[in-house]
């Protein structure tokens, strides 16, 4: 099969950790080279965001990756990319035309919007995956949203026109239908982990003598870091490592993670509190195995990656009841899940599970069993193929893409 992947802000090549490089650039780059070891014929077609950057890439896996010219080629925060969609709806549409994919997999939605638009009448199955939906951030953020204003209703019309919608958990097939989704034109097909880097078996990175509770997470005030600081304060003796945002040397002039720092010092904390910065990929695992806890504390979380490989080092999971983590980690198995903003639940949890090392060597071993049986790549890509097959197989008509129309013609205000 011949799969046209759009993922314009999250380059699979790009380096994880930054404000807008996370969980959906994993994820495609996983899902890609997954659905690439199995024989097929996958593209990732991303903005350019460099002038140095070639015209395509070719990965060890034998995924393709092509930049398309849409907007400065410089980074810019996703949130600024709007005006370019039009751009790189006419780069793909050029591309399909020429050298024509069997799918095409939009990933978040304006990748959706230029999708459609370029797949206009060239009857081309769109498949998309949102990873956040506008409606649920705009819920939990209010004000700090920073997304354009026409975000909510875009998601609404592509989530009517598109051919099939990928929902990473059952929170976002809720949501989903509450913004008019068809619920026989959504599968849930989440996110996964690579269980072949992350495992229990490998090296561990160093650490002292006090038990170790360990979060990642690009430093945003979403992830809920600072929830972690407080619950610190009634958890004796216990360090805290975060990993996530710039680089360590960058971290003195990064604001979430001085204002994090000002909180540990105001909880007493300071010298039990440590940031580490970005953690290049292959040191991942080592730092996972090194924790005793992983603590996921997000305001929400459309899937989140994090407990998954957290699970799959053997390493038990306290994370925040909300989005996939309501999946992923099962409650008194794997580990254990606490209400978001909530510093007591939290602290008591984790003070459980600290002094009980029978049970987090259980939820350890129940995490590795889920994380492997569950939540491979291959299952993924697995699941997500059955979905190009029914969408090919069931013929139907292309979507009328008006709204993606009107926004590339660029008459959406």
């Amino acid at each position: 099969m011949r799969i046209a992947m759009v993922s314009e802000h999250a380059s699979p090549l790009a380096a994880v950790g930054g404000v807008d490089a996370g969980g959906q650039n994993v994820h495609v780059d996983s899902l890609a080279r997954a659905l690439a070891r199995a024989g097929h014929e996958v593209t990732v077609h991303t903005r350019r965001d460099s002038a140095d950057l070639p015209a395509t890439v070719r990965t060890a896996d034998g995924v393709t990756v092509e930049h398309l010219d849409a907007g400065p080629p410089r980074p810019l925060p996703k949130d600024e990319l709007l005006p370019y969609v039009g751009q790189l709806s006419a780069g793909l549409a050029a591309r399909f035309a020429a050298d024509r994919p069997d799918v095409v997999h939009a990933h978040f939605w304006m990748s959706g919007l230029a999708s459609l638009a370029a797949t206009r009448g060239l009857d081309l199955p769109v498949v998309q995956t949102f990873h956040a939906l506008g409606v649920t951030k705009r819920r939990f953020q209010g004000r700090q949203d920073s997304s354009p204003p026409v975000r909510i209703r875009m998601e609404r019309a592509l989530a009517r026109d598109v051919d099939r919608v990928l929902a990473t958990s059952t929170d976002e097939v809720s949501e989903l239908l509450r913004i008019g989704g068809v619920r026989t034109r959504i599968a849930v097909v989440p996110s996964g982990v690579d269980v072949e880097q992350f495992n229990p078996e490998g090296p561990v990175a160093e650490k002292g003598g006090r038990p170790r509770v360990l979060s990642v997470g690009r430093l945003v005030p979403r992830k809920g870091f600072d929830t972690v600081v407080r619950a610190l304060a009634a958890v004796p003796d216990a360090e805290l490592v975060i990993a996530g945002g710039p680089a360590a040397d960058g971290l003195a002039a990064d604001e979430e993670a001085q204002r994090l720092l000002r909180l540990a010092e105001r909880f007493g904390v300071a010298d039990r509190v440590r940031l580490i910065g970005a953690v290049p990929r292959p040191d991942m695992p080592a730092l996972l195995r090194s924790a005793d806890l992983v603590v996921c504390t997000p305001w929400y979380e459309p899937f989140g990656i994090v407990p998954l490989e957290a699970m799959a080092c053997g390493v038990p999971v306290v994370a925040s009841a909300v989005g996939g983590f309501l999946d992923t980690v099962v409650d008194g198995a794997t580990g254990t899940l606490v209400p978001p903003r909530r510093p007591d639940r939290l602290a008591a949890a984790m003070r459980k599970l600290l002094s009980e090392p029978f049970w987090r060597e259980a939820y350890g071993t129940a995490g590795v069993d889920r994380a492997r049986s569950r939540y491979s790549w291959e299952r993924i890509a697995a699941g997500t193929l059955a979905v190009y097959d029914d969408v090919l197989g069931a013929g139907a008509p292309a979507p009328t893409g008006e709204e993606a129309d009107e926004l590339t013609a660029g008459t959406v205000a």
